[in-house]
């Protein structure tokens, strides 16, 4: 069986994992699988260890798929002297844009527009930082072309949408757009093509102690109800909010995670007018208008979040913030008409425990906590990685794995994980010249085949593949925002979906790119992945109730 062979979560592959997880003793046992979760699953595969990744949703279900959709360094965290945290993150950036991702991860340009005078030496010294720090890490050169010094005319020129009254010039400079859950996706599915079992909808209920060791974990499998347990020597928790709570299944309380709510609005493309996306300042820090996929993405919120970590809503107010901030700048406001959707994710930001020096208020200003990530070894036999940014998802694996080797009994190999490209990317440039080809061959659009070339790399000829015996499958599904019906069901047969809820909101992104959140598309949908996941008409018909019953992530306040 070849590593891509491996790669592929199907629902026999599931099964798959999960008896072998209940049925040997693994080095590794990994709890989340969020980004970070899916990375260490990742880095201790390459690193020759056996690995069981256990998640209680699905892949991405939690933050990781509510991210702000931007591989950055973090131009804000300049201005708070976090030079360490910036130089990391645009490390990572150009490694995702360069080597590891880049059909997935891809430079944007962004402009900041400047109000007053004053702005310009100061944000243009801080923006050229940015781009030597990038420079510099890069040896020459980032993954993004530089920044640029424009008059009020070149911005407009490049955003006619913003008020020419407000702005007296801009900035330009890139980062890295991408899909936060397909990315999450791509990292789990090439653990496992490194050998880790994957396994989604797999509860932690329990540690497994040998003395005063973390041996392992008890789990339920969601899907059948089975109870089972996974030995390991050593288990990582990655859960992001819920750390603490799993730190405390083991007896220990070391920390706590203050959640940050982030908000973030899908606005329709022809809303603002402008070839770039934008940055700027903010009444409390800074906002973004991005480009995303066909749409603008608008963010983002920052206040602490007290309700339910599994379901953080969207609230008026926080559209009513997102909106009078971006219209400051806009010759043409934005109002609710031209919402698409929006959703809202948890950033898990470290604070002492309760009772321990340091320990802040929960109503501390959230941006005043560390963005920064932090592993801690307690008790014997759990290793914890929390905090962090998206964008540095692969440091916080290897600082997580690299932690682990005393558990582990000894000295690891080095991380291979910089050189490693994921699922999807090895060939993509490939098909990326075979897509006149490809349009001939299966009957589908270039325009169709490219969007798709960015969401599925060299795994595009396999997503294809069904249409020459299934022709209906490249056709679009109504209602499904332009998704071809052979993209559902390749979310079944090949990206761990196991409910309707995987495929809408996560393989693909109709829940928040439809103002319906797709639930006109949610029967089709049901019926054409129901027979690879061995639904019958009653299970599909349940599907659907329970999609369009759950409080949407296109649900605004």
């Amino acid at each position: 069986m070849t590593a891509l062979d491996r790669a592929r979560l199907s629902p026999s592959a599931r099964r798959a994992a999960l008896d072998a997880a209940a049925g040997e003793r693994h080095d590794v046992v990994v709890v989340g699988g969020g980004v970070t979760g899916a990375g260490v699953a990742l880095d201790a595969a390459s690193r020759g260890l056996s690995v069981v990744l256990l998640e209680a949703g699905d892949l991405a279900s939690g933050t990781s798929s509510r991210s702000g959709k931007t591989a950055h360094g973090g131009l804000r965290y300049l201005e708070q002297l976090n030079f360490r945290l910036v130089a990391e993150a645009l490390r990572e950036r150009d490694l995702m844009i360069r080597t590891l991702a880049p059909h997935l991860v891809a430079p944007e340009p962004f402009l900041f527009p400047l109000t007053r005078h004053w702005e310009r030496p100061y944000i243009g010294a801080g923006v050229a930082l940015y781009d030597l720090m990038a420079a510099g890490i890069g040896r020459g050169g980032g993954g993004v072309p530089h920044h640029r010094h424009l008059t009020r005319r070149g911005a407009l020129r490049e955003a006619p949408g913003l008020d020419p009254a407000v702005i007296t010039g801009a900035l330009r400079y890139y980062d890295g757009r991408m899909d936060d859950a397909r990315h999450t996706l791509a990292v789990a599915r090439t653990a496992a093509g490194y050998g880790a079992r994957v396994v989604n909808y797999a509860r932690v209920t329990g540690m497994l102690r040998t003395g005063d060791r973390v041996a392992g974990v008890d789990a339920v499998d969601l899907v059948s109800g089975d109870r089972f347990q996974v030995a390991g020597r050593v288990v990582i928790n990655a859960t992001g909010v819920w750390a603490a709570d799993v730190q405390a299944m083991a007896g220990a309380a070391s920390f706590r995670v203050t959640p940050a709510k982030g908000v973030h609005l899908v606005v329709a493309q022809d809303a603002f007018e402008s070839s770039t996306g934008i940055l700027a300042r903010a009444e409390d820090s800074v906002i973004i208008l991005r480009k995303w996929f066909g749409h603008w993405l608008l963010g983002t919120t920052d206040t602490a979040y007290h309700g339910d970590r599994g379901a953080p809503t969207v609230e008026t107010e926080d559209v009513e913030y997102l909106l009078r901030n971006v219209n400051r700048y806009l010759a043409h406001p934005l109002d609710r008409s031209r919402l698409l959707g929006a959703y809202a994710g948890l950033r898990p930001l470290l604070a002492a425990a309760p009772g321990r020096p340091g320990s802040a208020s929960r109503e501390s200003v959230t941006s005043a906590l560390s963005r920064d990530h932090t592993v801690l070894e307690e008790p014997a036999g759990l290793v914890t990685v929390v905090g962090g940014k998206y964008t540095t998802y692969r440091v916080m694996a290897r600082d997580a794995m690299d932690a682990s080797a005393r558990a582990l009994g000894g000295t690891l190999p080095g991380s291979p994980t910089a050189r490693l490209p994921l699922v999807g990317a090895a060939g993509w440039q490939v098909v990326a010249n075979r897509l006149p080809r490809l349009a001939a061959e299966y009957g589908v659009g270039q325009g169709q085949l490219d969007r798709m070339l960015h969401r599925y790399g060299d795994e595009l000829p396999d997503v294809l593949a069904p249409i020459l015996d299934q022709p209906g499958l490249a056709r679009p599904v109504p209602g499904a925002a332009g998704y071809l019906a052979a993209e559902f069901r390749y979310a079944a047969t090949h990206e761990g979906a196991v409910h309707l809820v995987d495929v809408l909101s996560r393989r693909t992104r109709l829940a928040i790119e439809q103002p319906d959140g797709g639930a006109r598309a949610a029967p089709a949908v049901a019926a054409l992945v129901g027979p690879m996941l061995g639904w019958d008409a009653a299970q599909q018909a349940r599907e659907v109730v329970s999609y369009r019953d759950e409080p949407t992530l296109a649900a605004l306040g």
